[in-house]
């Protein structure tokens, strides 16, 4: 039925509520009232006027003000009616998409993104905007708990609050961008948009919000691919560009030369190789940092999988290589194998690199771990320093602790070991050289599973005049004794799955 005003006789109809409220249809509503009959008098009037007194014309313009008067009243009998018309809210029954069909507030619930509806009432309130509705994505990202909470609580960014406050109190639709940051920094893109409500009522605002990390996180990937790549390459590209001219120059006829400066271009092209490929797994790593693994994985199988495949290295080193844990299969995690595989593979060939001929080293698991024992050092003696602590706590930890006896790591030195690239001034890695991002993978993998990274190390003091002479020193200084036992030792600790309550 369209909108237009339908006449009958003397019964006016008002248009009809296509609309649903409740569940309820709106029937059109009749109203008498003086149209067509006022009018039909009126002309009746005019006529009979003509007829009978011609000779009178001011009695016909009496009748055309009693016309003029009835459609005054039928004009105001109109808008009464419309007005009376108008359907009483219901609010027991919430509106639905379909008259079987599901809720609003339950189609807002299933959708993916974290959606809200905040209240406020007065501008320079700031505490006082009010959660009234969070779907079920919004209250397990921002971790909203009751059925009203403040805004302030579970957002404490400035830029959202004040795009909240201008869609409240300004009618100002408007988007921003945001970081939350901790252990995973995430971010998000949030959208703000008035919502209508009756005068004096409390005014609202929708608040969407979208996670953008995944794709930030590719553009960080490709500028620092791009950045560490273009600086590391240089130097063996510079050195292999040397070696070339050098062999179509003089040393072109000298084939000692030649193979010695051949295999030197062999290891930086090596090198290289391996360089490439610790970016992209650092880069992949990366990208997905934020989404925690669902697979499962053994930590004592990877251990017993790298052990093996070290075996050989070790034996031409001649370092000796132990392992103490729990059997196969009886403490599985929640982890991505392969990851989980990498971690123990990485801090196992950074201690073959600095463990010297005739050591040990020692690889070890230990499960039903507390926060506190999995961080705690062996040796009170020792620098220890937390590389990685996870965002939240866990019941129980299982922990792997990777130790070699070289020369140990100075406390000074401790908090950049886990950076791209960094390597400990004055200390040698043996033979091979390494590319400076074996314990930067681990980093990122123990914190895509929600653990935790601790090193532990003891090493010989310096001897400079800087550290000797401080300003407390005594008379006599006390070199410490050459038999003082060095080590290095990194504890990598994954959480457990929690097990179902007896």
């Amino acid at each position: 039925m369209d909108n237009r005003i339908l006449t009958h006789a003397s019964v006016l109809y008002l248009p009809h509520s296509d609309y649903i409220d409740g569940g309820m249809a709106h029937k059109p509503r009749k109203i008498r009232g003086y149209f067509p009959l006022s009018v039909a008098t009126g002309i009746i009037v005019l006529i009979v006027l003509a007829i009978v007194a011609p000779q009178a014309p001011w009695l016909i313009w009496v009748a055309l003000a009693v016309l003029a008067t009835c459609a005054f009243a039928m004009n105001r009998d109109i808008e009464r009616a419309k007005r009376d018309a108008k359907p009483a809210p219901v609010a027991t029954e919430p509106v639905r998409v379909q008259p079987e069909g599901p809720s609003f507030q339950e189609v807002l619930r299933a959708i993916p993104d974290p959606v809200m509806i905040v209240s406020g009432v007065e501008p320079n309130d700031i505490a006082g905007r009010w959660i009234i509705f969070a779907n079920t994505a919004a209250r397990e990202e921002f971790h909203i708990t009751g059925e009203n909470g403040l805004l302030v609580s579970s957002l404490r960014n400035p830029e959202v609050l004040e795009a909240v406050d201008e869609a409240l109190f300004g009618g100002i639709r408007r988007d921003t961008v945001f970081e939350t940051s901790g252990a995973q920094d995430k971010f998000w893109r949030a959208w703000t948009s008035p919502l209508p409500v009756r005068e004096g009522a409390r005014r609202l605002s929708l608040l969407v919000l979208r996670d953008e990390t995944d794709i930030r996180r590719i553009e960080r990937m490709r500028a620092d691919f791009l950045a560490n790549a273009s600086h590391e390459l240089r130097t063996p590209l510079a050195s292999l560009t040397g070696f070339i001219e050098t062999l179509r120059g003089h040393a072109k006829d000298d084939i000692k030369a030649r193979d010695k400066f051949l295999n030197i271009m062999a290891a930086q092209a090596d090198r290289m190789g391996r360089l490439i490929h610790d970016l992209l797994s650092l880069s992949r790593i990366e990208m997905n940092e934020h989404v925690p693994p669902s697979g499962e994985a053994d930590l004592s199988l990877a251990a017993r999988d790298v052990m093996d495949s070290l075996s050989i290295l070790a034996q031409e080193k001649g370092v000796s290589l132990t392992f103490t844990g729990p059997a196969p299969g009886s403490h599985p995690l929640i982890a991505d194998r392969d990851q989980i595989l990498q971690v123990v593979q990485n801090l196992s060939d950074n201690a073959l690199k600095y463990a010297p001929r005739g050591s040990q080293i020692e690889l070890e698991i230990l499960t039903d771990r507390t926060l506190e024992q999995a961080i705690a050092a062996r040796d009170p003696s020792a620098s220890k320093l937390v590389l990685l602590r996870p965002d939240r706590r866990d019941d129980f930890y299982t922990v792997i602790r990777v130790k070699d006896h070289g020369p140990g790591i100075r406390r000074e030195f401790l908090p950049r070991l886990a950076e791209r690239f960094y390597r400990v001034e004055g200390q040698k890695s043996g033979d091979k050289l390494g590319t400076g991002l074996g314990l930067a993978i681990v980093k990122h993998i123990i914190n895509r599973h929600r653990g935790g990274l601790v090193v532990e190390s003891v090493a010989l003091p310096s001897t400079t005049d800087k550290d000797l002479l401080a300003y407390d020193l005594p008379d006599t200084v006390t070199i410490p004794s050459d038999n003082l036992i060095t080590y290095t030792a990194f504890s990598a600790y994954f959480p457990q799955p929690r097990r179902p309550k007896a």
